[in-house]
């Protein structure tokens, strides 16, 4: 059994510790056993389990594995912590706040032969699974993802970084991009923010990416994909599936813990992840430097 602990009790951190005391039957994820959580405020026992502190958290024998649920400008500190009392990490994205910084993390797990996985439910989504299914085969011309979110929270980076998400949609769908600009709108007073970057395929296609954020506006992505022969305008509505989002990734992050999923695999998901945090770093400072 793998001894875990959660860091941070958010949404996020309380999904994960449902996930770990009921995990799928029959499942990888059987191999957890969860220790305790932590938390920077001092509260009652969690779903039964016991709150523990930081120090016994990275000092413990009996605790392999750190799930880590917080703020993402605290990723890269905790991360660092846990992978140098050798422990494997799992992370909501992103992993962290710089490209840099990403590679430094990837290579120290590497170095103590840890697994180092980062979360992204994005991609196990049924309208995205769809998505990518209706497209399979078909030549793009042009695109738009626009997404609209209330005002963002503090401590959750620059907006290419809290909506990674939304560009790894786009790399998985097309591949490897490119940024040709970017722009930042930001009106502190209303806590509004627009960012809108400029990409192109490998094809040397157009691409938009769009986050929008700001009071009243509705949490949704729009879509406008022009294919040679088709345009698709709204999500696709994808089957759901019995397993839960949050508990496919545990079942996939556990997998990677057992040695089950190939090397070729690992490779394509780091490069898949590096790839798009080079281009979040690349489209901040593009949006900084001709910020409106």
């Amino acid at each position: 059994m793998l001894g875990s602990v959660v860091v941070g009790i958010g949404i996020a951190g309380s999904v994960r510790m449902r996930d770990l005391l009921a995990p799928l039957p029959s499942s990888a994820a059987e191999k957890f056993s969860i220790k305790g959580f932590v938390s920077r405020r001092s509260l009652e026992d969690q779903q039964g389990v016991k709150q523990i502190s930081m120090t016994e958290a990275l000092s413990r024998d009996d605790i392999h594995v750190a799930f880590i649920c917080t703020e993402n400008t605290s990723h890269e500190e905790h991360i660092r912590q846990f992978l140098e009392a050798g422990k494997h990490v799992c992370v909501e994205y992103p992993v962290t706040l710089s490209y840099t910084s990403a590679v430094d993390l990837w290579n120290l797990a590497q170095q103590k032969g840890l697994v180092l996985h980062e979360e992204h439910i994005e991609l196990l989504t049924p309208d995205f699974k769809q998505l990518k299914k209706d497209i399979a085969g078909k030549t793009l011309e042009e695109g738009t993802l626009r997404f609209t979110g209330g005002s963002m929270k503090p401590n959750f980076g620059f907006l290419s970084f809290s909506g990674i998400s939304r560009l790894t949609w786009l790399v998985d769908l097309f591949g490897e991009l490119t940024v040709t600009a970017a722009s930042l709108v930001e009106e502190k007073e209303n806590k509004y923010m627009k960012m809108t970057a400029h990409l192109l395929t490998p094809q040397q296609k157009p691409l938009t990416w769009i986050e929008e954020r700001g009071p009243g506006l509705g949490r949704a992505k729009h879509i406008d994909l022009r294919f040679q022969d088709a345009s698709i305008t709204e999500l696709p509505a994808g089957q759901r599936e019995p397993v839960g989002l949050f508990m496919q990734d545990l079942v996939l992050f556990s997998r990677k813990l057992q040695d089950d999923v190939s090397a070729a695999e690992l490779q394509d998901e780091r490069s898949r992840i590096l790839h798009c945090l080079q281009l979040a770093d690349r489209i901040q400072q593009l949006s900084e430097h001709t910020q409106a």
